[in-house]
């Protein structure tokens, strides 16, 4: 899986990281409930990470932010991953992390649900 994709060692951990939760707690639960189990298992697979980290919002080229808001995990420093307990990942969704990862200056993200019936992820790749 991670072959050529730009971060892709990350994100393959990341996402093994999420099935693990996912499989035991399954769905019904609160977002909440799934950062801190998502946190445990990527501590456990090594990972280094910032949780409801506090990120500046860039516009547009200026240098200096316009505000901030709280991303779900930074890992890496790198891969922006956006956590949903929702039933189905829509369009608007993806639309988000898109503009999370613009505003942030972020060229990867994970947005990652865990929902519905079976855990669900959508892998975003910004260029910058």
């Amino acid at each position: 899986m991670s072959g050529n994709l730009k971060y892709g060692d990350i994100t393959e951990k990341i996402i093994g990281s999420a099935y693990e939760v996912h499989g035991f707690l399954g769905n019904g639960f609160q977002e909440v409930i799934y950062q801190r189990a998502l946190a445990l298992e990527m501590t456990e697979a090594k990972l280094n990470f910032a949780r409801e980290l506090e990120q500046p919002i860039f516009y547009k080229g200026y240098k200096e932010d316009i505000g901030t808001r709280r991303a779900d995990f930074v890992v890496e420093g790198k891969v922006l991953v956006e956590l949903k307990a929702i039933i189905q990942l829509e369009d608007v969704h993806i639309a988000q992390i898109l503009n999370y990862l613009k505003a942030y200056r972020f060229e990867v993200g994970l947005l990652i649900n865990f929902g519905s019936k079976s855990m669900t992820f959508k892998r975003v790749v910004l260029n910058l």
